[in-house]
């Protein structure tokens, strides 16, 4: 506890030297961001100091205890309320608060002698304020999952890699970075849960107050066609509004509009109808996309609207001739098992194609300035979507690192790089540099911040690297 407390002294200090006491509007840009990093390091620091006390208030108020039950005795049926009441946090909170508490506290053996805590990296990075609760817990749910079916030292080495690459992630991807480990570490196990899945696939439709009702469940392999065609879809139409005019107040005003990369906030800007923007938001472009394709179906006599987007499954030659192991579909952090994807290929027509052989063309030069689908599926292999940010292949586009116009940038795999829309601006707008060590699909990339962002100018890791476990 000593070392915790000194851990938040140590936080306080830092705040204070980074000019917390200042009102916030009287502080500088680099200023406001030093003290937004140091709160976050205080309140992760708090969290682990914390997270103990609230594991011996759940010890002491073991259901076995009863009536001396420490929780009871102070008015509260289980540790959780006591918690909840004194700290105001929610039950997810304080479940998360327990939970780290015991799994990273040292524990004592049958015959007394003193062992290491279940999760000794997890511990170590909750103590020096490198990882969240939300993370943590999130880390030694899926450890202890696998326990009865991954050995201690892959497990062990798994958590050393996600400890070491949770710090900075957000929400999303760190669901993206724990689904992959999982995948990797248990496929049998994810064999049966894509069945169990594959059984609960369901679409209701519901007439109620004048309008249809859909609410739908699907498992990957029945939604890859599903989501790869309405993303798709949505995609297209941001992409050609991106520099339409927009009417406001029925005027018309032609303005630049970054409209982020299309999953934030509730408006996004719409199709262009008549070279003028509409104001949809992303739901209401789905559903328009459904009837765009429904209505397309009701006349025709054979699969309604010929294919322009791919669903692209990922896995390895041996997998497939085997039968064993996993694969991956483009825009989905959820693996499926390998022998669904013959399912697949019987009801998508999946043709297996080496990138870089004979048929396609993958460095153009000077030649033609846009990638072409041969190579955006070379660079969606080695980036797995928005290699800055992590959005679905569908949204993307190529971008020459080597600019076209200002650098005479060649068409080739080795200067370019697959971003979303917004963070294409975000790239430009900034002052970004992208760097790309190796060749080919197992070519890493690297984002380098600008000066006013990192000082240092240290490299960030992007693309499926950041994904990929090394244990």
């Amino acid at each position: 506890m000593e070392n915790r407390l000194d851990g938040i002294a140590a936080a306080l200090d830092a705040l204070a030297a980074a000019g917390g006491a200042q009102a916030p509007a009287a502080l500088s840009p680099s200023a406001l961001v030093e003290v937004n990093r140091a709160f976050g390091v205080l309140m992760r620091q708090v969290d682990a100091a914390f997270a103990p006390v609230a594991a011996e208030i759940s010890r002491q108020s073991r259901p076995q205890l009863g009536g001396d039950s420490l929780a009871k005795k102070q008015g509260f049926r289980s540790p959780v309320a006591l918690i909840q009441a004194t700290t105001g946090a929610s039950v997810g909170e304080a479940i998360r608060l327990v939970q780290v508490g015991e799994s990273t506290a040292p524990r004592t053996g049958i015959s007394g002698e003193s062992r290491p805590a279940a999760h000794p990296h997890v511990a170590a990075a909750v103590a020096a304020g490198a990882l969240s609760m939300t993370a943590a817990s999130a880390i030694i749910t899926l450890l202890d999952k696998l326990s009865l079916r991954v050995d201690s030292a892959r497990r062990d080495a798994a958590e050393r890699d996600l400890c070491q690459r949770a710090p900075g992630l957000r929400a999303d991807e760190m669901t993206r970075l724990l689904a992959h480990a999982e995948a990797e570490l248990d496929p049998d196990g994810l064999a049966a849960a894509h069945e169990e899945h594959r059984s609960a696939r369901a679409l209701r439709m519901q007439e109620r107050d004048g309008m249809l009702h859909l609410t739908g469940v699907f498992d990957v392999a029945t939604a890859a066609p599903i989501k790869t065609v309405l993303d798709a879809m949505v995609t297209r139409v941001l992409q050609n509004n991106e520099h339409a005019p927009r009417r406001e107040h029925g005027h018309e005003h032609e303005h630049e509009h970054e409209h982020g990369d299309a999953r934030g906030g509730d408006r996004v800007e719409g199709a262009a109808r008549d070279d003028i923007r509409d104001e949809r938001t992303l739901p209401q472009m789905r559903a328009d996309a459904l009837h765009e394709l429904c209505a397309h179906a009701l006349g025709c006599e054979q699969v309604p609207t010929a294919a322009t987007t791919t669903v692209v499954v990922r896995m390895t030659l041996d997998q497939l001739e085997s039968g064993c192991g996993v694969a991956s579909i483009d825009g989905f952090d959820a693996s499926l098992p390998t022998q669904e994807v013959r399912r697949l290929a019987a009801d998508l027509q999946v043709i297996p194609c080496v990138l870089g052989g004979d048929s396609d063309i993958l460095d153009w030069g000077r030649a033609r300035r846009l990638f072409s689908p041969a190579q955006k599926l070379a660079l969606a292999e080695r980036d797995g979507g928005c290699a800055f940010c992590g959005a679905p292949p569908a949204w993307t586009h190529g971008h020459h690192i080597a600019w076209w116009n200002r650098d005479a940038g060649p068409t080739d795999l080795d200067n370019g790089v697959l971003l979303c829309t917004g963070c294409h601006h975000r790239i430009h707008s900034d002052g970004w540099e992208i760097r790309v060590d190796g060749v080919g699909v197992t070519a890493r990339v690297w984002f380098i911040p600008p000066p006013w962002i990192d000082a240092d100018r240290t490299p960030r890791i992007g693309g499926s690297a950041r994904y990929a476990l090394n244990c």
